[in-house]
């Protein structure tokens, strides 16, 4: 563990770009709601308002168009924050209650919504370009992440699910393979796999919400380690945000409802062989 940022409200995201580390720290009618930290002295810089923001699910920036997302489920849209000075704050309806987002290769947006079990894919500017349905068994999607092959990892399970899987879904929403199964918290089973992260390899992160770790997997499903233990963590991990180029796994580990951190974490495993 590298450093830990405290935070006084529950931290519903975080995401990083260049220099910079963005943490969503979100309650309603409160005027500060993204904190902007330094990357690698971790002082705090500024805060960023989102003019109507409710409740945000999560948080995720965009190089290309030098923005932010963040997904509001109190009002079922989806804000863009620009991450200059004096830039705009837009947002634009899901009409669906939107999840946790995400950016593809192309510089979409990618917001999973869980009860109609789609993933919907908006260009920069709001735009609907796609829907994938998801397959019957993928109950309760919480986050998607599209690879670089066009195909998606998608975790999902509930609480009052039985099975809480990580699948690799196919570019027409069908289920190719999958880690995970009856929920557990044995070493192949999880429970609440809540939040993801993909390095340039293809190696799955996954926050395990209520086992309070977090699991490395291949790209075809496999386990690989435990890179993230319950005793490296305060709380539960809810979000995640992976500097593939620092080497560094930034966790958003918070109570549900009082208060939460950034826990900055040094990845350094072996890909190369999964655990028997």
């Amino acid at each position: 563990m590298l450093q830990t940022l405290p935070a006084a409200k529950p931290v519903y995201g975080v995401t990083s770009l260049d220099n910079q580390l963005y943490v969503l720290c979100c309650r309603l009618k409160s005027p500060e709601q993204i904190a902007i930290y330094d990357i690698d002295s971790y002082q705090l810089r500024r805060y960023i308002t989102v003019p109507g923001l409710g409740v945000g699910n999560d948080l995720v920036a965009c190089a290309l168009n030098r923005c932010a997302y963040v997904s509001d489920g109190s009002n079922n849209c989806i804000h863009r924050v620009g991450l200059t000075y004096g830039s705009d704050v837009t947002k634009w309806p899901v009409n669906d209650d939107p999840g946790f987002i995400s950016i593809t290769d192309t510089h979409a947006v990618l917001v999973t919504c869980a009860v109609v079990r789609k993933i919907k894919e908006f260009s920069t500017d709001g735009k609907l370009k796609r829907e994938i349905q998801l397959a019957q068994d993928v109950v309760s999607p919480n986050h998607a992440i599209q690879l670089s092959n066009g195909q998606f990892v998608v975790c999902h399970g509930r609480f009052f699910d039985a099975v809480h899987r990580v699948c690799l879904i196919s570019s027409d929403g069908k289920v190719v393979s999958s880690f995970g199964g009856e929920k557990g918290s044995g070493s192949r089973q999880m429970n609440n796999p809540h939040h993801m992260a993909v390095d340039s390899s293809g190696i799955v992160f996954v926050a395990d919400l209520n086992n309070r770790r977090i699991l490395t997997l291949s790209p075809s499903m496999s386990l690989v380690c435990e890179v993230v233990s319950r005793e490296q963590l305060d709380c539960s991990p809810r979000r995640l945000c992976l500097d593939d180029n620092r080497r560094r796994l930034y966790v958003a580990d918070k109570d549900k409802f009082i208060s939460g951190r950034v826990v900055v974490i040094e990845v350094d495993i072996e890909l190369a062989w999964p655990i028997a």
